[in-house]
């Protein structure tokens, strides 16, 4: 068996997969009714089936041809800004009031702090230093 078969069926099953992830982005986009859940089908998903259409193109590349790396700069690319880009969308999504806002913390001293109630004490003692 020679590289150009292995490598043709490499890019066959990234092809496959990649198809796969971005079907299921497409349906999971179409199909959710809140748009912080809309939110989860294109960013998660489908950067990964992306991913993998970028990788049966660099498979390809180097198995027929002399190689190219402008496909590794695209996905570094989309890995980077698919987060930040999500983040966003959830953040104006929160500030035009379209979502289900998240709970306030509570108000006393024991949020995002060390001080620990004096009823969990008991439970977990500490030893003073």
């Amino acid at each position: 068996m020679s590289f150009e078969i292995i490598g043709t069926y490499l890019v066959g099953i990234c092809l496959l997969i990649g198809s796969g992830f971005a079907l299921v982005g497409t349906i999971g986009l179409l199909k959710f009714n809140d748009p912080m859940t809309r939110l989860h089908a294109p960013t998660k998903v489908g950067t990964i089936g992306i991913g993998a259409l970028l990788l049966a193109s660099m498979i390809h590349s180097y198995t027929y041809g002399d190689g190219s790396m402008h496909e590794l700069l695209i996905m570094a690319f989309l890995f980077v800004t698919a987060p930040i880009s999500a983040n966003f969308i959830a953040k104006v999504n929160i500030h035009k009031g379209s979502c289900e806002t998240p709970p306030a913390p509570p108000r006393d001293d024991t949020w995002s702090t060390l001080n620990v109630p004096e009823a969990d004490r008991t439970l977990f003692p500490v030893e003073e230093e």
